[in-house]
This record gives structure tokens, sequence and C-alpha cells, in this order.
């Protein structure tokens, strides 16, 4: 099933994907554009991954890590479908970033790779924009360059675990203003899904909403003010987003 989590006349709901549209929990059914999206889950910590696609790595002039590179974001970098997200005026190079997003749905300490996805709640697309005028060392992300407010559109849909065959195999796609400019496949992670549970599990308590961006393969290409910028992930959704100038 595919969840939401809407605004709607004042107030917040969960929804889930109907034939007819948006279905909300007072039974209520909308449309796409009549509803403020939320990001699909309550966040708690947000890890994101960096190199975690060989061919992203070298597009960068970056070796590929040995080991998971992987920093924090806060929760203020989360928006939701729809939204917009803002150019500041001081950047030359602002790029999207078409990641998988893995929740997970309960909690996980010192997780075997082989037991990982029974920790997974669902998957969802996030596109993580970086700017790449404030990155001082990749290997120590700037915190200007991931932590910006509402830079991390992420949605719509949460869809559960049980409703994707392979993880590992889903084509991920980005279109700027209509026109394709990155394309890749989950399979081409360096570290999988349930490798990185189990990294990260091995030293703290992953925790029910927390999140794992897993990273973006090549194709990084500067956004401008005024960009309509999708973000797509087989089987999981569709994620709109527009550039919009600093005030």
């Amino acid at each position: 099933m595919k969840h939401a989590r809407v605004a709607f006349e004042g107030a917040i709901y969960e929804a889930v994907q109907v034939e007819e549209g948006i279905q909300l929990t007072n039974g209520k059914i909308v449309q796409e554009n009549d509803v403020v999206w939320l990001p699909p889950f309550v966040p708690q910590t947000i890890f994101a991954l960096g190199l975690n696609y060989a061919d992203h790595a070298k597009e960068l002039s970056f070796n590929t890590p040995t080991e998971p590179l992987v920093f924090l974001k806060g929760k203020n970098t989360l928006t939701g479908h729809l939204s917009k997200t803002v150019r500041p005026h001081d950047v030359t190079f602002m790029h999207y970033e078409c990641e998988l997003a893995v929740v997970i749905g309960k909690t996980a300490k010192n997780i075997k790779e082989k037991e990982a996805y029974e920790y997974v709640r669902g998957y969802t697309v996030a596109n993580d924009y970086a700017f790449r005028d404030y990155l001082e060392n990749y290997y120590r992300p700037n915190l200007k360059v991931k932590n910006r407010d509402a830079a991390t559109p992420i949605g719509p849909w949460l869809v559960d675990r049980e409703d994707i065959e392979d993880p590992m195999n889903l084509q991920l796609r980005t279109f700027v203003n209509g026109i394709k400019t990155q394309e890749g496949n989950t399979k081409d992670m360096i570290l999988s899904i349930s490798q990185l549970i189990e990294f990260l599990s091995s030293f703290m308590t992953l925790n029910p909403g927390d999140v794992i961006l897993t990273g973006t393969p090549k194709g990084s290409v500067d956004t401008k003010v005024g960009d309509e910028v999708v973000t797509e992930i087989e089987n999981i959704g569709r994620l709109v987003n527009t550039i919009i100038a600093e005030l």
C-alpha cells in the first residue's frame, strides 16, 4: 500500500492512494493539488550516504569509498511533494540527487545483513539537493551543503516493504523541465540496503522513523530558478519540486 501525510483544511491527515485519488483517514477523497504534501512519515534521525554509486563518485572526480560515507541531516531539511526549494544567491552549482529512501519500522541494534529487511517499514523517493559551492571536503561534508531548509523533498508516498519485490533493482530517473537528465538503478549501489542497516546498527540503535538516503547515480546537472525537477523511482513514486529564488 502507498501511504502519505498531507495537510487539508487546517488539519494533518494520514492518507492512502486509491483509484479515485487520495483518501484521508476521515474517508474524504481529495486530489493531488487539493492538499499540502508533507513527508510521508514522521522523521527521526536522517542518515545520508555520499558516493554510494561508483559512477557518481567518478563523475565528481572522487575515489570510491572503502567504507560507508555517512552523514546526518536535520529534520528542517525535509519538505514534501510539490514544494519549493530556494537557490541561494551566491550558489553557482546546485544539483539534485534522486535517492531511494529506506524508512526503519522497528528498533534495530546489531542487526545482521540477512535479517536487515525485517526492520524496514517501507520506501520513498528523496531529492537531496547539494550546494557544491559550500563543499569543503567531500569526506566531511559542510553543513551548508546538505542541511539547508526545505532542500530535501521527500515522498509523495511511503510504499510498504512487502509491496516492493526487490528494492535493489529499481530504476531511478530525474527530469528537469521534462528533459531526462539522470538515470540509474539501485542494483549499482556500492553498499546495499541490508549492508547499510548492518553497518549503522552495529554501533548505534536505529529507531522507527529513522530514514536512510542511499545515494544517487551519475547525472548531476546544475538547476536554475524556475526549474521543475521531477525525481522518480520505479514502483515507488514521482516527486515534483520547483526551484525558487532567495528573497
